[in-house]
């Protein structure tokens, strides 16, 4: 899942974003209300956390104004400890959640993809490929009666190329979505994680599924190889 962190404590936010992104998330940043709210729209996440004191515009009115323009993302809303009227606010502005500052890492982490699970959008619960079965509520992925360990970033990969099935994605959209979007590293990186992916989906079973189309990038048969 792709999620956005609202969150003007620097530290903080990058915080969260490395531990999200060692949980398989993609994720971004913005230090500000217009920056979050900027984001938010330019970009389409499945998830936000949103903190509401925020410079420029809080997470009260960012949340109103995502939720006037129809923004349907799962919003996370961080609030003041015990502050009860944050919290009724929050869900009031259209918020789907919200934890308490100072919070636990594993409940946020617990929340978000409870979060995803009941926020859904439009997204299929299981999705079967022949007998490739990836289940992203789960986190599983299997073929026929064995079960495959991939790592979160790896499952992330696969699970992009899944719901994109039959699709060419180019490299730069999978590091946008799988990494983030200001990823300035090897770009190769995807590569590496596309060929492990390979070796564990396809090749002990003799099958084909994940395809690379030289010069364009990456495509997974919709029969599973």
């Amino acid at each position: 899942m792709r999620v956005l962190v609202v969150e003007d404590e620097r530290r903080l936010a990058v915080a969260l974003q490395r531990g999200l992104q060692s949980e398989g998330f993609s994720v971004d940043v913005a230090l500000d209300g217009p920056q979050g709210l900027w984001m938010a729209t330019e970009h389409d996440y499945d998830l936000i956390v949103l903190d509401i004191m925020l410079p420029g515009l809080n997470g009260y009115r960012v949340c109103s104004k995502l939720r006037a323009a129809g923004n349907e993302s799962g919003i996370l809303m961080l609030t003041a400890k015990d502050g009860e009227y944050d919290e009724a606010e929050a869900l009031d502005t259209g918020a789907d959640d919200f934890l308490s500052k100072p919070f636990s890492y594993l409940v946020l982490v617990a929340r978000l993809r409870a979060l995803g699970r009941r926020t859904g959008r439009r997204r299929p619960q299981v999705m079967r490929f022949g007998d490739l079965v990836i289940d992203p509520a789960r986190h599983s992925c299997s073929r026929g009666a064995t079960e495959i360990r991939l790592t979160a970033r790896e499952f992330a990969v696969l699970e992009y190329l899944a719901r994109r099935s039959g699709e060419v994605v180019p490299k730069r959209d999978i590091l946008e979505q799988v990494w983030d979007s200001a990823f300035d590293g090897d770009p190769n990186v995807v590569e590496v994680h596309v060929s492990a992916v390979r070796r564990k989906i396809d090749a002990p079973f003799g099958r084909a599924a994940l395809e690379t189309v030289r010069g364009a990038g990456y495509r997974l048969a919709v029969d599973g190889g």
